[in-house]
């Protein structure tokens, strides 16, 4: 199932932010009134009646503008479009259309996507109808008026940004065959990997970062399995590459992410894990995913006995929220262990899909408690009444106890390393859920 991605495109100050946590249901974007506030764009996952999608907020788009802060945010925002399967353009009643206006939907309309026309701050619909017939002039069909803040006309919004969806992608029958996503910053040897598994020039190699342009799907055999390698979409315009590229990877690897069942979380050796590699690796760790951290380039590290242990200590130390995770050090270039990586990815996806029996499951928790009680909080005690196993990709499970906010997170983390001991679900997070006996 393919999930639509809609982004939230506009000038600074129009109220993205605002719109953004509302659908997305919680204070994730920073809201300020200063413009350039949302210099990243944030994404999150949203739903509307029987339809998931995945919400992109971005940075205010200034046309003309050659200060630096706001051309990267004009890139950054253009990217978003590019990835984008639906447009949200939101406009402000309050300051009526101005020039700028008209240049970002200029700029839309050459992307060729689907654009939902939406003008914010309307806190009268019926006093302002006039304002809004104004944005007519826009020639992007019929303005949609809403109030962001005060959570008034989004209904309206949503219908008319679900008729662009590809109902028949959503609803596509699953694909059976481990669905592997290559994740990295630019350079890191993303496409080098892709050919050396599959033995020819499938997607272009280069040591310029970000020639990768667009998401290919390339589908390897090995040992009589097929695998579907999935690299991330790189920039589509054909502006020149800015430093500030790397920035910019976190865009193209959340798509590939949503659609795999395992990551490749690729790491150049040469420059060793950097505080990038962990945003990266944040989303796979946020989606659920399997996850194996490659560190490619392996052959053009100078090494002693200790230097891989110093590498993975790094790692470990920097990526320190997903511990189950897989390590594999490799060369693209030389094929240095890369055939290994078939069979990590075979483990993974048995263990993403492993179900426990929830006798032998509270059989464990039993144990687990018994080895260490729960904590006291105010001479109260935390009972952990029984535990189940409900869904997959990623395995979750649902602990009921008599009081949830005693379970605390050093606890509930103790829990989670019991059941690691016992059933193995290496290379994959688990997800957790705590509930009072009686809640839904």
């Amino acid at each position: 199932m393919s999930k639509p991605i809609v982004a939230i495109v506009g000038r600074p100050n129009v109220g993205k932010s605002t719109l953004f946590n509302v659908l997305a249901g919680a204070d994730i974007s920073i809201i300020k009134n200063t413009p350039g506030v949302t210099r990243d764009r944030i994404y999150a996952q949203a739903s509307w009646l029987d339809m998931e999608f995945t919400l992109v907020d971005t940075g205010g788009i200034e046309p003309d503008s050659s200060d630096i802060i706001l051309s990267q945010m004009r890139d950054q925002a253009q990217i978003a479009i590019d990835t984008a399967d639906v447009i949200i353009f939101m406009t402000d009643v309050r300051q009526g259309l101005v020039d700028a206006d008209d240049k970002v939907a200029d700029m839309l309309r050459r992307s060729h996507k689907p654009v939902v026309l939406c003008v914010n701050k309307v806190d009268n619909f019926i006093r302002q109808q006039a304002d809004v017939y104004e944005f007519y002039g826009l020639g992007l069909g019929d303005p949609i008026p809403v109030s962001a803040a005060g959570k008034q006309g989004l209904g309206d919004l949503l219908d008319e940004v679900a008729k662009h969806f590809d109902r028949e992608a959503m609803a596509e029958e699953e694909d059976e065959r481990p669905k592997v996503a290559v994740i990295g910053k630019p350079n890191a040897g993303k496409s080098s990997l892709i050919n050396a598994l599959s033995g020819e020039q499938r997607v272009i190699v280069s040591d310029i970062p970000g020639t990768t342009r667009d998401a290919v799907d390339t589908v390897i055999s090995f040992d009589g399995k097929e695998y579907i390698f999935i690299d991330t979409a790189g920039l589509r315009r054909k502006s020149k590459i800015k430093e500030e590229l790397e920035r910019y990877s976190i865009i193209r690897a959340v798509s590939a992410v949503e659609r795999a069942d395992i990551v490749l979380m690729m790491i150049d050796a040469s420059e060793g894990v950097t505080e990038q590699d962990a945003k990266i690796a944040g989303i796979a760790h946020e989606r659920g995913k399997g996850i194996i951290i490659v560190v490619n380039k392996w052959d053009l590290v100078e090494k002693n006995d200790k230097t891989i242990y110093r590498y993975t200590e790094k790692i470990r130390e920097t990526l320190s929220f997903m511990p189950y995770a897989r390590l594999l050090f490799i060369s693209a270039k030389t094929g240095q262990r890369i055939d290994k990586l078939f069979g990590l990815i075979d483990v993974i996806v048995e263990n993403q899909t492993r179900r426990i029996q929830t006798g032998v499951l509270n059989e464990i928790i039993t144990e687990a408690l018994a080895l260490t009680p729960p904590p006291t909080d105010k001479g109260k005690r935390l009972k952990l009444f029984y535990a189940t196993q409900v869904a997959v990709k990623p395995p979750a499970f649902v602990f009921f106890v008599n009081d949830k906010e005693l379970m605390h997170f050093s606890y509930l983390r103790y829990l989670e390393n019991r059941i690691r001991e016992a059933f193995g679900f290496e290379g994959t997070s688990l997800k957790f859920y705590v509930r009072e006996r009686g809640d839904k």
